[in-house]
């Protein structure tokens, strides 16, 4: 057990539970964004959307997969500060010199700013829906999840802190995706490149999908219509 405490901690292990932790987020933004995009789909009732987050608030097994989503966050973000620290020790007072031709984006050098603003953001959304929903009278006064989300993207400010959020993820994402295969010893020979493009599509496609969700709902402008994806929703 000793022997492996001593792993998690070192610097091996920090990557190691980093890149699992972040892939596994990473297969949770794609079903959050698949469902956040029902948001798109009825301007007035928000049958869809409503009904999926029925579907996520009463399923057991969706609720342990949201813990453990908690939990891979907390864990996430404690073994990337560990990392940075340790890194920042290693090269003492003296910082990197920026050198011109340097192949390392502004993503890599900048993981560390853009966690935390992405951290920032998580904080902001759960106490913008989740706990406003879980923690006040809106529920007990018959007020849906859509409508909560629907007032709250009336806000510009809010719009705004939410489109700043996705850029920062974007580029963490830009580095981060390919960091962990590179961790878990995937990003070898010739998935070299199918990794590397298939992570610069993923963090533009979905951080941009997740911002023009309160920019439409903002505009009032539901370009699915009433298109339906739940049955039994009227």
């Amino acid at each position: 057990m000793n022997g492996f405490n001593k792993f998690l901690f070192s610097s091996i292990g920090n990557k190691l539970l980093v890149a699992i932790t972040g892939l596994f987020m990473i297969l949770f933004l794609i079903v959050h964004l698949l469902g956040n995009l029902l948001l798109l789909i009825n301007e007035h009732q928000g049958e869809q959307f409503n009904a999926y987050s029925e579907i996520m608030e009463s399923n057991i097994l969706i609720k342990v997969i949201a813990y453990t989503l908690y939990a891979s966050i907390l864990l996430h973000s404690y073994k990337g500060l560990m990392i940075y620290l340790k890194n920042r020790k290693a090269r003492g007072k003296v910082k990197y010199a920026v050198r011109t031709g340097s192949k390392t984006s502004f993503a890599s050098r900048n993981m560390m700013l853009l966690g935390t603003l992405v951290l920032f953001f998580i904080a902001i959304h759960m106490g913008q829906f989740w706990y406003e929903f879980k923690f006040t009278d809106l529920e007990a006064r018959g007020v849906t999840n859509f409508e909560v989300v629907q007032t709250a993207f009336k806000e510009l400010w809010i719009v705004i802190v939410y489109v700043i959020g996705c850029i920062a993820l974007g580029y963490h994402l830009s580095h981060g995706f390919q960091s962990a295969f590179q961790t878990l010893g995937l990003r070898t020979g010739k998935y070299t490149g199918l990794i590397r493009g298939l992570g610069l599509g993923f963090s533009i496609v979905l951080p941009l999908l997740f911002a023009v969700i309160p920019v439409f709902m903002y505009l009032d402008f539901y370009p699915l219509g009433e298109f339906k994806v739940i049955p039994g929703q009227d």
